[in-house]
């Protein structure tokens, strides 16, 4: 009996999702857990897993179209009970091949991006080399194929005089299809455009600056590293820092915790750190609850598993819902200075920036130190002037004298 593969419950606050990429469509088996569809809901992407290993018998949903929890989205066949009990290729009049090239010839595991980039080439994933870890095929294997076989594509025509080729006139293309390429925005890439908007319509946004020398806190990872990763298997990092520092500045000036509901503010008593973490599909920005009570080790474990789960589309959309305050750190990708925006209904963002070494003035002396840019992105109707530059101020001393916060090792 076919098993129906459902939209399963993903939190009180989401009750409908999208289709993004169909991972497998009608005919081809699936493994035990591997994946089928990516369902985009408004603040996240997950993938719908095989419950059992068989054959995807039919696929009601397409991509676009939205499902309800409990809808039922595509029917598998358990493995064995497909047809005659028959290997799910040959139906297909095709010979079974041997053992040994039928290993060959098995279909990587397609990541979602990839899935989407196969499509919009009319590519089939048999036709690209994966290199991604455990034999996935990324989007970037998708794009370094379709670009090798255009590069190849005059030579192999030709056959001769590479030079003379690349020296001729490209001919003009025969359609104005191939210049430009229209993709749906998904669910969530819907929902950020939109959420970013309405802050910057609802709210009053302004952004402060200040710098913060980091000689500090890389001489504790130094010095504390490796004693830290054999104990708690996880490297020491910088965001575990600026956390506890955020936390001390909060208690410091409870308005930038706070946030605008109606005609009233509500001060919140906990420390909900929300921490952006980058996808493919977008800026997802999970949760640390209550990172008062977390452990240097805790946090950096905590940030770890996020950063995996959303490269993974594991993250719980209630993962994603109710933080107080969110750190930002564009400088992983090389950003000098930036103005983040404020994550509803937030009233401030802390953005971190790339360490870059410069000549700073020390006691009459210039000499050279690890510095960042920091970028505190707040809502004027809530928070003063004076409060945000302090509260900034409050983060850079806490960073240059972490000395104060304990350190488990």
């Amino acid at each position: 009996m076919p098993i129906e593969l459902k939209f399963p419950p993903a939190g009180e606050s989401v009750s409908e999702v999208e289709i993004g990429s169909c991972l497998k469509q009608k005919g081809p088996s699936v493994e035990r857990d591997e994946p089928v569809v990516v369902l985009e809901s408004e603040k996240a992407s997950m993938e719908l897993p095989a419950p059992a290993a068989g054959t995807i018998t039919e696929v009601l949903k397409k991509q676009g179209d939205t499902a309800a929890v409990g809808e039922v989205i595509a029917y598998l066949e358990p493995a064995g009970r497909a047809g005659e009990g028959e290997r799910p290729r040959e139906p297909r009049g095709t010979p079974a091949p041997s053992p040994k090239a039928e290993s060959s010839k098995a279909e990587p595991r397609v990541m979602p991006a990839a899935a989407r980039e196969l499509a919009q080439r009319n590519l089939k994933p048999e036709e690209v080399k994966p290199t991604g870890p455990g034999g996935r095929l990324l989007k970037e294997d998708v794009v370094r194929h379709a670009d090798g076989a255009r590069a190849e594509a005059p030579a192999s025509r030709e056959g001769e005089r590479p030079r003379e080729l690349r020296a001729t006139p490209a001919a003009p293309p025969k359609s104005s299809s191939n210049r430009e390429e229209v993709v749906p925005m998904t669910k969530l890439r819907r929902t950020i455009a939109e959420r970013l908007v309405q802050a910057q319509k609802q709210a009053a946004l302004l952004t402060t600056f200040n710098e913060v020398d980091m000689s500090a806190v890389m001489a504790l990872r130094k010095q504390f590293g490796e004693t830290f990763q054999e104990k708690f298997g996880v490297k020491l990092g910088i965001m575990s820092f600026f956390v506890k520092a955020c936390i001390e500045a909060l208690k410091e000036f409870p308005a930038v915790n706070a946030e605008v509901r109606d005609t009233n503010i509500v001060y919140h008593h906990h420390y909900d750190i929300g921490i952006a973490v980058a996808t493919d599909r977008g800026l997802v920005v999970p949760v640390l609850r209550d990172a008062e009570r977390l452990s240097f080790s805790q946090i950096e474990q905590a940030i770890g598993d996020f950063a995996k789960r959303a490269r993974e589309n594991k993250l719980l959309p209630d993962e994603l819902h109710g933080g107080t305050f969110t750190i930002s750190n564009g400088g992983v990708y090389g950003s000098l200075l930036s103005t983040p925006i404020v994550n509803p209904p937030q009233s401030g963002v802390l953005g971190l920036h790339t360490i870059q070494e410069r000549p700073v003035a020390r006691e009459g002396a210039v000499v050279i130190r690890p510095m960042m840019y920091l970028a505190l992105s707040y809502d004027h109707r809530l928070i003063d002037g004076r409060e945000a530059v302090s509260f900034l101020k409050k983060i850079r001393d806490t960073i240059e004298n972490p000395a104060r916060m304990l350190i488990e090792v």
